[in-house]
């Protein structure tokens, strides 16, 4: 979990963009 939160800091700063922001929730809930 840690790491998810640290690429999506990371990706939020980097981009911001929504679809990265979604790719990121999709892969958390397809991980688990």
């Amino acid at each position: 979990v840690e790491r998810l939160v640290r690429d999506a800091k990371l990706y939020d700063i980097g981009a911001g963009t929504n679809e990265i922001r979604r790719f990121l929730i999709g892969r958390e809930l397809i991980g688990g």
